[in-house]
């Protein structure tokens, strides 16, 4: 049996964390290593995503880790938060997506522009994983574009009548609530975005599981619907406002990104080091050719620089400084970086390297999706090349 993994930190940047980082990250790792491993291979190709692990999850806190404790929170920084998204994503995207929309992407807009009681009715439940959550915002028309969306909230008496679509919905058909934006004025009106908090049961409202797809299988992605779907005031979140309020969701969500595209990335480099020891080829170890050698330092060079990047940006987030466009950075290069290592991973194990026992080919077709959500590679590109010039490239 393979040895447990015990960490990719060239530079020691576990130095540069604190006690309570160190241990949130080893209490994660060791769950991972215990609990996900095990059972992430049958749970990929059954195309499921193992929802039996959420009480787990639940109990160590990993819903919403850097909100606060009177919400039933860890209460966490960011960075520790974000070696949780690491540890996550060194066992499988999917299951940190999980955990990245439950937080980043409900949670957070509960908090951020939720009133008191939205708070207290739904965030405790939601850390205690006993509300599953999901995010509405992409439309099947409507990627890159968020601003475009068709679905309206229109006023009828004392609440709303919401009518749309949305798509590539994480969580979609396990939720129990989701969070829905909706444009309620004018359709060429971005200013008039709201969010509502639509619990998945309401008349009208349906969910339908993508079907086909190659990446993050384990993983529910779902279509939703909304079919004069009848909310109260009480559904409004009262302090959302314009296109703003999902874009600050979605930089919470690529913050978290940023880091679980490293655990992928040290998952594949030990992976592709341990099989690189013990393949003899030519009566020696392929570790000693020089072509795979090459291979591991530049995996190891990239994940080093991935690793320095994100801690700083998590660094900078717990002082108020890590811009939208900061974020971009990270997202846009750690997601690149691991998908190139997940490929050369792959083809440093040869045959094997398709296998389902292995994990470089699940990676590597995981990230490639998550090369794709929250931001195309190149909506970055042109989000970071506008704060360059001060030009933007969008109109």
């Amino acid at each position: 049996m393979a040895p447990r993994f015990e960490g990719v930190d060239f530079y020691d940047t576990g130095s540069l964390l604190s006690e309570e980082e160190r241990a949130v990250q080893a209490t994660v790792r060791q769950w991972v290593d215990e609990r996900l491993e095990p059972v992430i291979n049958r749970h990929y190709l059954e195309g499921k995503f193992p929802l039996e692990l959420v009480p787990e999850m639940a109990r160590l806190g990993f819903f919403g880790a850097n909100l606060p404790e009177q919400y039933g929170c860890a209460g966490l920084n960011n960075v520790a938060y974000g070696l949780i998204m690491q540890e996550l994503e060194r066992g499988d995207s999917g299951v940190r997506s999980f955990a990245s929309v439950q937080g980043a992407l409900v949670m957070y807009p509960i908090h951020a522009f939720g009133s008191e009681e939205q708070r207290q009715r739904w965030l405790p439940k939601m850390a205690a994983g006993e509300v599953i959550g999901c995010f509405g915002l992409t439309e099947p028309d409507y990627g890159s574009n968020p601003g475009g969306m068709i679905t309206t909230a229109r006023r009828s008496g004392g609440g709303w009548v919401l009518n749309g679509a949305k798509m590539w919905i994480t969580n979609g058909s396990t939720a129990r609530v989701a969070i829905i934006w909706a444009k309620t004025g004018a359709l060429d009106d971005p200013s008039g975005i709201r969010g509502f908090i639509v619990p998945t049961d309401t008349p009208g409202f349906s969910a339908r599981d993508q079907q086909g797809k190659l990446s993050l299988r384990a993983s529910d992605t779902s279509e939703l619907v909304l079919q004069d779907v009848h909310v109260g005031d009480d559904a409004l979140l009262p302090h959302s406002a314009g296109l703003k309020s999902p874009l600050s969701c979605l930089t919470q969500a690529r913050y978290g990104i940023a880091w679980g595209a490293v655990g992928a990335a040290m998952g594949c480099y030990d992976e592709a080091l341990r099989y690189a020891k013990q393949r003899v080829m030519f009566r020696k170890p392929i570790a000693g050719f020089q072509l795979q050698q090459q291979r591991l330092a530049d995996m190891l060079t990239e994940i080093t620089k991935a690793q320095l990047l994100v801690l700083q940006l998590g660094r900078l987030k717990d002082q108020g400084k890590a811009t939208p466009q900061r974020v971009s950075l990270a997202k846009r290069n750690n997601v690149n970086a691991a998908c190139d290592i997940a490929r050369e991973a792959r083809r440093l194990l040869g045959a094997n390297g398709i296998l389902v026992e292995y994990t470089a080919m699940r990676h590597l077709a995981n990230l490639e999706s998550v090369y794709t959500y929250e931001g195309t590679h190149d909506m970055h590109t042109l989000i970071l090349g506008e704060e360059i010039t001060g030009i933007s490239a969008f109109e």
